[in-house]
């Protein structure tokens, strides 16, 4: 049973990627926390990636819907709940071409139900917080999708003032949820605090993402896809950084900020399926792969199982972050540049798939 000490706060979406690294980091980082993980456990959802936190007694798995009011209030009166991180979302921009309808009704009606429960249990009225609420704080965790597609220019980056210009479902759904969280800060005086990241790598993402993707295509002796000509651009943050930010964005950030957090890693598609194959050629030759040996494909190395495919619609050019204002005002910095991180995402996917 939880601690009648502790604070409890609500973490949505803790059963996928990003969300599974922050719970494990964020109960060994603090012990005057109880946290409540509520996940649909859809696809992307695997209690796998929760095992090393299951049997913490600051912690509780609550299977289920962010879009039923009924539970989130029934949530938010059992457990008295006094701060939410929200992390649950659709997230891939494949699936929210095909399917764009349960983008909206999850990232949006599923983060305004929860904004206004949370609104409604911690506050008198708009402005006013019930006396034992006063620092209870929502922190909402969006991508920097939002801000649409940058030119080539290298100096041409995302930063908290940039203009919101989404370009596919997923972007605008999450675009749309930031506004609510915006709306909730200026109509009713609600604690928010906002950040945006830039893409994410490292253990326990899905395996359909690019990097899992690549990896796993590899050691099995698949084609390794790749959008068009290759030459998109993504800045990639490790994600045990990300939630190192969040951490700090959720206790040290001011009340109504935007706050974008990004790994100044800026990568073609290409270069990072050249990296990949180049650690896997050193530290697993493909004369070694037995999966490769026996579909007999005499390769030399993993970069010619490499294959161009039909780009994404609407695929946008290129995602680069400005975090210059998490690095001054809160003092936070990325541990990992991208060559140290993603040999600790190889080795990982490397014992998963071997």
């Amino acid at each position: 049973m939880f601690s009648n000490d502790n604070k409890t706060i609500l973490v949505t979406g803790c059963a996928g990627f990003i969300g599974s690294n922050f719970v494990v980091y964020f109960l060994e980082q603090y012990l005057s926390y109880n946290i409540i993980n509520l996940d649909l456990l859809t696809y992307a959802g695997n209690l796998e990636n929760l095992k090393e936190c299951e049997n913490n007694p600051n912690y509780k798995f609550i299977k289920g819907n962010i879009c039923n009011r009924e539970l989130i209030e029934f949530i938010f009166n059992k457990y008295d709940i006094q701060g939410v991180i929200h992390f649950a979302a659709e997230s891939h921009v494949d699936n929210s071409i095909k399917n764009p309808g349960i983008f909206i009704e999850t990232n949006v009606n599923g983060t305004f139900t929860l904004i206004d429960v949370a609104y409604k249990y911690w506050m008198e009225k708009p402005f006013l917080y019930k006396k034992e609420y006063k620092e209870c704080r929502f922190h909402h965790i969006s991508t920097d999708e939002v801000y649409g597609s940058l030119s080539d220019n290298l100096k041409d980056l995302f930063c908290e003032t940039t203009p919101y210009a989404p370009n596919s479902p997923y972007s605008a759904s999450k675009a749309s949820s930031d506004m609510i969280i915006r709306s909730y800060v200026k109509t009713y005086g609600m604690n928010c605090v906002i950040t945006n990241c830039s893409n994410n790598y490292g253990p326990k993402q899905h395996d359909e993402k690019f990097i899992p993707t690549i990896i796993k295509n590899a050691l099995k002796g698949n084609s390794i896809p790749i959008y068009g000509d290759g030459k998109n651009i993504r800045d990639w943050l490790y994600v045990l950084d990300h939630c190192k930010g969040i951490d700090i964005v959720y206790h040290n950030g001011k009340n109504g900020e935007t706050y974008n957090i990004g790994g100044k890693n800026e990568r073609t598609n290409l270069q990072i399926v050249n990296k990949i194959c180049e650690i896997l050629d050193v530290i697993y030759p493909i004369k070694n792969n037995i999966t490769i040996n026996t579909k007999n494909l005499k390769l030399q190395s993993y970069k010619e199982l490499i294959n161009f495919v039909e780009d994404r619609a609407g695929h946008d050019k290129r995602y680069a972050i400005n975090a210059s204002k998490i690095e001054r005002e809160l003092g936070w910095k990325a541990d990992e540049n991208f060559d140290s991180g993603i040999l600790k995402t190889i080795e990982w996917y490397f014992r998963k798939y071997k």
